[in-house]
């Protein structure tokens, strides 16, 4: 159970994306003579970033390697920034000064070594179960969900419940999309 002080203080959820977003595996192969980068996102984590930025949360990605395919996921979900840099601290926290955020009201999610110096410094850092050794020992949580099997809903589902907002979103959410009966469309029952 998470905080609920700690989940309202966040303003800013970071995501790595290979083996937090997906899997970790990366198909590559040539279509028409270009190389062709492929991953596997989960749905749901896209569900769940969605929830996260309707709460007023900033999510961003950060990868250690540049990827067309993290491009495109990222400009499908709306995220607020990537960030595709093999030096992933001084890029972190040039991006939080750009936002205004501190260390301690960001969370991010990580698996491998080289997420290790922001795990060490946000508010809420968090592993996926697929993590390192030295990553695991690091943070504040690790899912139950495995990287590339919807660990980021988890997470969004975690902090958002904290913050007590949870339910709320998922009624807001059915209601856009329509699926939401309400009395006036229940059938009346007769005799």
């Amino acid at each position: 159970m998470l905080d609920a002080a700690l989940a309202r203080r966040l303003k800013l959820v970071g995501f790595d994306v290979d083996g937090v977003l997906t899997d970790g595996g990366v198909y590559i192969g040539q279509a028409a003579d270009q190389p062709v980068e492929l991953k596997r996102f989960h749905i749901q984590d896209g569900l769940g970033i969605k929830l996260l930025r309707q709460a007023g949360l900033t999510v961003v990605l950060v990868s250690a390697r540049r990827s067309a395919a993290t491009d495109l996921r990222a400009r499908e979900l709306k995220v607020d920034e990537v960030v595709q840099d093999n030096k992933k601290l001084p890029a972190f926290a040039a991006l939080l000064a750009r936002r205004g955020v501190a260390w301690n009201e960001s969370a991010f999610v990580g698996d491998d070594l080289p997420d290790l110096p922001l795990l060490r410094r946000v508010g809420l850092p968090i592993a996926v179960p697929n993590a390192v050794a030295e990553v695991k020992a690091a943070v504040r949580l690790v899912t139950t969900a495995a990287g590339g099997q919807a660990a980021a809903r988890e997470v969004a589902e975690i902090i958002l419940k904290a913050r007590g907002v949870w339910d709320d979103l998922v009624q807001q959410y059915l209601l856009e999309r329509g699926d939401v009966e309400t009395p006036a469309d229940r059938p009346r029952r007769t005799g």
